[in-house]
């Protein structure tokens, strides 16, 4: 079979399924509800295409699942597509990923050739004038607009890396394709990228408090189920979610897990992720970190292919004695949001976006090594009550700051801006 034959015609277009907004009003804050009611009257059918590089695997996929049937129920007329891409063109997306994140690796000629064809192949699978709101979301779709210059649809450009240190160069390559859309959102005004002047928009991301990884789940069921990948769940365990990526520093989490078991010895590890089509990394990462385990048959690295899933994510973080979330770059990282949740007692990197979510001492605990990761676990082990204290803080800020319907507000905002409703 040629190249050229396996190209398809139009974009993927995802089933995102069905969901209510009034199942939500539990959990709202005051007002919030009829405040997304006033917007959903002005926006009403409102046809709003995503671009997104994959739905599954990664915290913009899980976003997606609950923004987009959200968006339908109010009464707009949303679509998510998904752009085409082969194992070239994400090796290119993903080194322009580190790249924005700081990584000092530049995109040689023909990897930026590579860019660029794609591009153009996924301009040509869509028409953005069956659209009034064309949302771009990261690196992978950025350069579509260009191609479509003459559309009548309204653009936007969601950036979910964190971009404070990036790469000059690779920032410098992307800079006049970001300053093409009529708004860019960043996750934290830190984010916006040096010499930016266009529209910037702050909207941090959220979390699903009804989906699977996150509805209530009783200590017993989530015992039960962790129990079912060999884990002694009369032992205590520390657990980090995250893919498996060097800037999610699982090799850092195994050397805290080692300082840990110094001083409780019969203390677990779980290290559970899930693997994406568009990270042809993760699978060498994921070897790293077996390999750095060193067999230890207390330390348990799992993944979407050992059948974790939403539900088994939810029992882990319900389960563990410590939640952690051990990151050296992040976008925002809504795993920690996750935990916090769960009033689980979270120890996290003191990077980008979970400095959003945590207050050191209050809701959680930051730190910027192993060690310190360790004295916090440690802390968390020495006192239960106390840590459940700061986990339940962490609970109500996530309430107020970091669910969907907030998420779905804010982007309604900005439709309505866009579009002088």
């Amino acid at each position: 079979m040629t190249y050229e034959r396996t190209i398809p015609k139009s974009l993927h277009h995802v089933n995102f399924g069905h969901k209510v907004l009034a199942d939500y009003r539990s959990t709202l804050v005051p007002g919030m509800y009829d405040e997304i009611q006033s917007l959903a009257a002005r926006l009403k059918d409102a046809r709003v295409l995503h671009l997104s590089a994959t739905a599954f695997g990664g915290g913009v996929a899980e976003i997606m699942y609950t923004l987009m049937p959200l968006m339908q129920d109010v009464g707009l007329q949303p679509t998510w597509g998904i752009i085409h891409g082969m194992e070239e063109f994400y090796d290119v997306t993903k080194l322009l990923h580190n790249s924005l994140q700081g990584d000092p690796t530049n995109l040689t000629e023909q990897q930026k050739e590579i860019f660029w064809r794609y591009q153009e192949i996924n301009a040509s699978l869509f028409d953005p004038d069956d659209y009034d709101i064309v949302f771009v979301h990261d690196p992978q779709p950025l350069g579509v607009l260009k191609l479509h210059a003459a559309a009548d649809a309204k653009w936007a450009w969601r950036c979910h890396i964190d971009l404070s240190t990036p790469n000059p160069d690779t920032l410098a390559f992307l800079m006049p394709e970001i300053e093409r859309f009529p708004a860019a959102v960043f996750h934290r005004p830190e984010y916006v990228p040096p010499g930016y002047t266009g529209n910037q928009v702050i909207v941090p991301p959220a979390i699903d408090p009804l989906a699977p990884k996150n509805m209530a789940l009783s200590a017993y069921d989530a015992r039960y189920i962790v129990g079912q990948f060999g884990i002694d769940t009369d032992r205590p365990l520390l657990c980090q979610v995250s893919r498996f990526d060097p800037w999610k520093d699982p090799l850092g989490v195994i050397d805290a897990y080692r300082l840990v078991k110094a001083q409780v010895p019969n203390i677990q590890l779980a290290l559970v992720g899930s693997m994406a089509h568009d990270d042809p990394e993760g699978w060498d990462y994921f070897n790293k970190t077996v390999e750095h385990a060193e067999g230890d048959p207390d330390v348990f690295v799992l993944s979407n292919f050992n059948n974790v899933g939403a539900v088994e994510v939810n029992a882990f973080q319900v389960h563990a004695d410590v939640v952690i979330q051990k990151s050296t770059k992040e976008g925002f990282g809504l795993t920690v949001s996750e935990a916090l949740w769960k009033a689980r007692p979270v120890v996290a990197g003191r990077v980008g976006g979970i400095q959003t979510q945590i207050e050191h001492g209050r809701t959680g605990w930051l730190v910027a090594s192993a060690e310190e990761c360790a004295e916090c676990c440690m802390q968390v082990l020495r006192d239960p009550q106390g840590a459940a204290e700061m986990a339940r803080a962490g609970k109500e800020f996530v309430r107020t700051h970091f669910l969907t319907p907030r998420y779905l507000r804010d982007h309604m905002t900005l439709y309505a801006d866009l579009l002088g409703a």
